[in-house]
């Protein structure tokens, strides 16, 4: 079953200046995508508008059957691509208003991660360093037990340890039945544990899509070199 559909997609910030131009995908359940196109080409606004952040202009969203709304939004958990939380609050009392705030959050699960990370409950965000902030709002995240997790570029700006902690933090903690989409420029450090891939073009323009491992089979190339030769041949017309 479609975890995910956008069907005729638009959206234009300007009038006559299309960001999103009548895209067309579905996603099944049970995947970890990659949402992959370089920085601008729409990535972070398509991932709003499944979230409910942002509306389209015209089309069509649905997530799990249900339009863009409450109920959609109860089955999507959603790591922005921006810490956007109270940086004078403590770790715990982010973990106290998730779970007050969300019906799926597990407390234990949370607080499971953060003694992993050597992460002091009782910090104040203020005090930690950026990567240390975006791995507790990544914790959050995935300790709910949602049916959708978008997640607007985890590991950019984080040095190379710390995304691979992240993509194993990723990868091990979230339901098989569930799926996960994840947007990033840096194809390179994903595709290891991507199940299949959406190449987005500028103009919200779906240049390819398929499962990762058969894409590499049949084009002998990374799925890093594969999109800079589609979104090359894409320039030229």
């Amino acid at each position: 079953m479609s975890i995910l559909e956008c069907k005729n997609l638009y959206k234009e910030y300007k009038k006559g200046i299309g960001v999103l131009n009548g895209m067309n995908f579905q996603i099944e359940s049970g995947k970890i995508v990659g949402l992959l196109g370089p920085n601008g080409c729409g990535k972070s606004t398509l991932i709003k508008i499944i979230a409910g952040v942002l509306q389209a202009t015209a089309g069509e969203v649905l997530v799990d059957g249900h339009e863009i709304g409450d109920e959609s939004k109860a089955l999507v958990s959603y790591l922005p691509e921006r810490t956007y939380f109270n940086s004078y609050m403590q770790v715990s009392e982010l973990v106290e208003y998730f779970s007050q705030f969300y019906k799926d959050f597990n407390a234990d699960k949370a607080y499971n991660l953060l003694s992993d990370l050597g992460i002091n409950p009782n910090a104040k965000l203020k005090s930690l360093s950026k990567g240390t902030k975006e791995k507790v709002q990544l914790i959050l995240v995935m300790s709910r037990d949602a049916k959708l997790y978008l997640l607007d570029e985890p590991i950019a700006g984080v040095d190379p340890a710390a995304r691979e902690y992240i993509l194993s933090t990723i990868v091990g903690n979230y339901n098989p039945d569930s799926t996960i989409i994840i947007t990033t420029h840096l194809i390179s450090d994903v595709e290891q544990v991507l199940d299949e891939y959406v190449f987005l073009g500028f103009g919200g323009r779906i240049l390819q899509q398929g499962a990762v491992d058969e894409a590499r089979e049949q084009s002998g190339m990374s799925l890093d070199s594969m999109f800079k030769e589609v979104f090359r041949c894409s320039q030229n017309f």
